[in-house]
């Protein structure tokens, strides 16, 4: 008795959409580095309320260099949406596009950070403002570097044609977590170059 083999069926790869571990994962790294960023800008507002304002250093901070990084940063929020939309339905060389504007556009928000950094007249040691700002403006350039390398990623994942309309919960992860960075530096922005004004 001859027996006809049956061709194995394909095992699916990846999670898909909210049901994928990898989806509830971001949630909870986004809850506790929101914590983390919170307590951060919590301690300027503590002491901000406490001290007299000669803690803030002279002049006041510049929009110079902050203001169009951060305009970058929400361009590139942009163009991360983008490149998730179309990947979601299969249009890999949009996404390959929306996701290398983000890319180009997160490194640029750094190089421009490095600037901003050096042109401070304040360092990390020279007082409690310098230490406040240094730590959590360092603290969110991390997080951008992360974020950088994964928009790398999906960019390539993308060439490659791992994602279709029902497998790309890394590209969901990945623009998640750059909205969640773009969403911090709106708080960071605030706290160091708008509040000084306002007291």
């Amino acid at each position: 008795m001859s027996q006809v083999a049956v061709p194995p069926l394909a095992v699916p790869v990846g999670g898909v959409g909210h049901r994928g571990l990898g989806w509830w994962g971001v949630v909870c790294l986004v809850i506790s580095e929101g914590a983390l960023f919170g307590y951060l800008l919590f301690s300027y507002y503590y002491y901000a309320a406490q001290l007299p304002a000669s803690w803030m250093p002279r002049p006041l901070p510049s929009f110079g260099l902050a203001g169009p990084n951060t305009i970058i940063l929400l361009l590139s929020s942009v163009a991360a949406w983008r490149g998730e939309r179309a990947a979601r339905v299969g249009r890999d060389r949009a996404a390959i596009g929306g996701f290398a504007i983000a890319f180009l556009l997160g490194v640029v928000f750094l190089v421009v950070q490095g600037f901003e950094w050096h042109a401070k007249p304040f360092s990390l040691t020279s007082g409690l403002y310098g230490s406040l700002y240094f730590t959590i403006t360092g603290f969110h350039m991390a997080h951008v570097l992360v974020g950088v390398i994964a928009l790398a990623a999906v960019m390539l994942w993308s060439r490659l044609g791992y994602f279709d309309a029902n497998r790309h919960v890394p590209v969901l992860i990945t623009t998640i977590y750059w909205h969640f960075v773009d969403v911090v530096w709106l708080c960071v922005f605030t706290t160091f170059y708008i509040t000084p004004y306002l007291g």
